[in-house]
């Protein structure tokens, strides 16, 4: 089938693709980067890769297939092993009688074709398919489990449980790099990366040894029935994180860099004392990815000017809420790296520090040695910054220095768990934040969640229920009957779990004159009520559901994170004032008189806050608030 001979870029040059002078650029790059022509063409932005396929399909009469619309027998993939796949980029979709279909991102790769034909004994039905789909099914369907399984056991045999397990012999030695401990633990890593894998779980379990990756937001589970290799995992990992591997009785955090695939990955380590012994969570950072960006975090355009101008800010504070792995932290450092420049300093606090910015004062909180979130915010004050980011507003002392000095001149960035942005107000007030201080110093919350996307290879529409539609209705009114609901039907690309990728939904409140006034009154409903009414004010319930109308995420994962419409956010039940007109009056005035002392001492947010007298302005009030 496959004996004819074609030149790929003679082809594309007959066709009138490409002309002769793009070909012979595309040669000579692929001789820098060793990539297959057809791909180094698509690269340099020559021909499309479906231009490439439907010409290659035609020429060598090949079907060209979607590799997700197969149902993949594993028994049947594998028999072509993991590094034959990756080397000819190619993918057992069936396995009959007498041949195989095997999908090939190059099917005029005559030496290819004939070595899979020859490793797998039968003869090969070539068909024609994206090389990225292809790659990213090799991905999914040649997971770690067995070989995980298979070390396991060796360590296991290793083992003897009447005896003292030898650290040095297993993790230290000469011999660690071949360890069975060290293989396991590399495979673990690998089969994480290779699915986008944000944390693996590490559990001791009656049954044996629990792995549970974490994808998407949920946990993927593995079970590895050799429980006796616990002890010499744990103490390893303990040992590259620098912990103490005779402590089993506290927790520990720690942490270290491993590089997987090619990629550098920075490893936070948690131990937790647990009934069968101690369980270990690691959150996987991927620190070749670059640094974040705004529109990196899937906000909206509209959104990203509207946030772009507030971190811009001179000073004032704005808050980032969310639950925990809601994308909180890839905000902040995405408004960070916008405003990091050479003439501006930024001091953070952080529990943990995540990623290394250039030029940013990042501090690691310690609270086992006193090195909290109010100390260090206290001191950091005493560096003359121009913007602060306080990893999370944890408790009333912080909260109320984070006040002080967003209102002497300082842009403070910090984080808290509410459930929406209305919400921050009376969270930071029940902490024991005066209103009147909340007012003079709140200028933005940002709210966030994070949805799992539906996979664009198995999206479909389907009707919604009763209680689907009546929901719609609460939330959208009576155009919420007429909306197309969309879900996964579960394929190859998604390990048939109808999701793949997540993607934020947000909703940004921008305080104006009626929320601020109600703030200063302690008048919690009054600043609910102004919420609302604010024009640009989008709740993330209506923002969900127009995802989910949208097909880009389903009512099912908008439940699942945001909950019913009685589940959902709310304003809280109003308290009693806790400041007196009196009060706001006077912090109002000291406020106006700062400012003003801050004009006349010549110091801005943005340039040398030390420069100049300022003594009657923002250096009297920093110093009053750290000395």
């Amino acid at each position: 089938m496959l004996r004819k001979k074609i030149r790929l870029g003679d082809l594309l040059v007959e066709r009138g693709f490409i002309d002769e002078h793009q070909l012979q650029t595309a040669l000579a790059k692929q001789k820098e980067t060793g990539h297959k022509l057809g791909r180094q063409l698509v690269e340099l932005g020559y021909v499309t890769e479906d231009a490439i396929l439907r010409e290659l399909s035609q020429q060598l009469d090949v079907p060209w297939v979607d590799p997700n619309s197969y149902r993949l027998d594993p028994d049947a993939t594998t028999k072509l092993s993991e590094g034959q796949a990756r080397r000819f980029t190619a993918l057992i979709l069936e396995e009959t009688e007498s041949d195989f279909l095997v999908a090939m991102a190059d099917p005029s790769d005559l030496i290819a074709y004939d070595e899979l034909t020859r490793m797998l004994g039968k003869p090969v039905r070539a068909a024609v398919a994206r090389e990225s789909v292809i790659n990213d099914l090799i991905n999914l369907m040649y997971r770690r489990g067995q070989e995980i399984n298979s070390i396991a056991e060796e360590i296991s045999r290793e083992i003897n449980p009447q005896e003292t397990v030898d650290l040095a012999e297993l993790s230290v030695g000469e011999g660690r790099q071949s360890a069975p401990v060290v293989r396991l633990l590399q495979s673990l890593f690998e089969d994480a990366i290779q699915v986008g894998a944000s944390d693996i779980h590490v559990e001791p379990d009656e049954e044996g040894l629990r792995i549970r990756t974490r994808r998407d937001g949920l946990l993927q589970e593995q079970l590895v029935h050799q429980r006796n290799i616990h002890p010499a995992m744990v103490s390893l990992l303990k040992l590259m994180s620098g912990l103490s591997i005779t402590e089993r009785r506290l927790p520990q955090d720690g942490r270290f860099k491993v590089r997987v695939q090619g990629r550098k990955i920075d490893v936070r380590l948690s131990t937790l004392p647990l009934q069968l012994g101690e369980g270990i969570v690691m959150r996987l950072l991927d620190q070749t990815s670059g640094s974040a960006s705004l529109e990196g975090t899937g906000m909206p355009p509209e959104m990203v000017k509207r946030l772009r101008r507030l971190i811009h800010l001179p000073y004032g504070m704005v808050l980032v809420t969310g639950p925990t792995g809601s994308g909180k932290s890839t905000t902040l450092y995405g408004a960070l790296s916008e405003i990091n420049r050479p003439e501006v300093k930024i001091i953070t606090a952080e529990d943990p520090v995540e990623y290394q910015l250039a030029r940013v004062n990042q501090i690691q909180i310690r609270s086992d040695i006193g090195l909290t979130f109010a100390r260090v915010l206290r001191t950091a004050l005493r560096q003359d910054p121009d913007i602060v980011m306080v990893g999370e507003m944890r408790d009333e002392e912080t909260a109320d220095i984070g006040m002080r000095a967003a209102i002497t001149g300082h842009l403070v960035f910090s984080t808290l768990h509410t459930n929406d942005a209305p919400s921050t107000a009376n969270r930071l007030i029940d902490m024991g934040v005066e209103p009147y201080m909340l007012a003079a110093a709140l200028r933005a919350v940002l709210a966030q969640r994070l949805l799992r996307r539906i996979c664009p290879y198995c999206r479909e529409p389907y009707t919604p229920d009763a209680h689907e539609r009546g929901w719609l209705e609460s939330v959208l009114g009576e155009h919420g009957a007429d909306v197309q609901l969309y879900h996964g039907s579960g394929c190859n690309s998604c390990s048939q779990t109808g999701y793949s990728g997540r993607v934020g939904i947000f909703e940004l409140l921008e305080l104006n004159k009626d929320m601020i006034d109600a703030l200063r009154q302690g008048d919690q409903s009054g600043f609910a009520a102004a919420c609302q009414a604010e024009p640009s004010y989008e709740p993330m319930s209506q923002v969900a559901v127009r995802y989910a109308s949208e097909g880009i995420t389903t009512l099912a994962e908008v439940f699942r994170v945001l909950g019913e419409p009685e589940e959902g956010v709310g304003p809280a039940p109003p308290q009693e004032d806790t400041a007196t007109d009196d009060q706001a009056e006077a912090v109002t005035a000291d406020l106006a008189s700062a400012l003003d002392g801050e004009a006349a001492g010549g110091s801005t947010a943005t340039g040398d806050p030390g420069a100049g007298g300022g003594a009657d302005g923002t250096e009297q009030g920093r110093n009053n608030l750290t000395g």
